[in-house]
């Protein structure tokens, strides 16, 4: 006889293989969602390409003379970092929405629950494409050159994204039931932006660079920037970012099999 626990179990990964496997829903609803955004606007969302590329020319030549970087390599390291940060932010945010918007589909509409999430992630991969540019037109100028390191961007890209999936639901069914969530998370990011190296480099920090690796953050940054830079990213950053991976995966498992039925409720 199964038990109510592994039947609940069982539930939760049926939705999450319904919601991966409807690939007809969840990138059409991410897609809309930004159509609806930007309607009636010339550039639609190359807008926030635009602030972000400003921002980022603005602060280069600046910060590099601040900190004593050589402008070109700082140029993009500050790129990178910069619309790499506004991808895992943007993540970790809107992940705490992603129930709470999706009222009127959860409400109206027999839909798996990880579709609302994968809409979400989606919807940043859309944008994180359009910032894109602005890495693209610095590696152009000041990048080393055509490397084989360049291959492992989409597999870092694609690691974050897949991290979003299970934050999405995580924080997501937490903050449908306890309102109050979402307005620390945003907090916590904003302050993380400062400790996580995004303006400045691991390295300025000398033998205290221990301060960065024990961030989660840094590493999740270092497997996209780091090939970047034509550089290989570190044993221990792919170990950090696997281990998160799974370690998410599993904590939101055991909160997604229990209050999975209630969500419709919560939001």
């Amino acid at each position: 006889m199964v038990s109510a626990s592994s039947a609940n179990l069982q539930l939760a990964l049926e939705d999450l293989w319904n919601g991966v496997r409807a690939i007809y829903v969840w990138p059409m609803l991410g897609w809309l969602e930004i159509k609806q955004r930007y309607r009636r606007s010339v550039l639609g969302p190359f807008w926030l390409t635009i602030s972000t590329g400003a921002l980022v020319g603005g602060m280069g030549p600046l910060y590099s003379k601040l900190l004593g970087q050589p402008m070109s390599a700082y140029f993009l390291y500050l790129a990178a970092s910069f619309v790499l940060w506004i991808f895992i932010s943007s993540l970790i945010n809107e992940a705490c929405t992603s129930f709470i918007s999706a009222e009127g589909y959860i409400k109206q509409i027999r839909l798996p629950l990880t579709v609302h999430v994968l809409r979400m992630v989606w919807r940043n991969l859309i944008i994180l494409a359009h910032n894109a540019v602005i890495v693209v037109v610095v590696l152009l100028f000041f990048g080393p050159g055509l490397d084989w390191n360049l291959l492992l961007v989409p597999v870092g890209v694609l690691l974050i994204a897949v991290n979003g999936v299970w934050l999405g639901i995580l924080l997501g069914l937490i903050c449908a039931r306890f309102r109050d969530i979402p307005l620390i998370v945003a907090s916590l990011v904003q302050v993380a932006m400062f400790l996580t190296p995004v303006f400045w480099s691991a390295d300025m920090l000398g033998r205290n660079r221990w301060a960065a690796e024990v961030n989660p953050l840094f590493h999740f940054l270092e497997i996209v920037r780091r090939p970047l830079m034509g550089q290989s990213p570190e044993l221990l950053s792919w170990v950090v970012v696997l281990l998160t991976t799974v370690a998410g995966y599993l904590v939101m498992l055991g909160f997604f099999r229990r209050y999975r039925a209630r969500i419709a409720y919560w939001v």
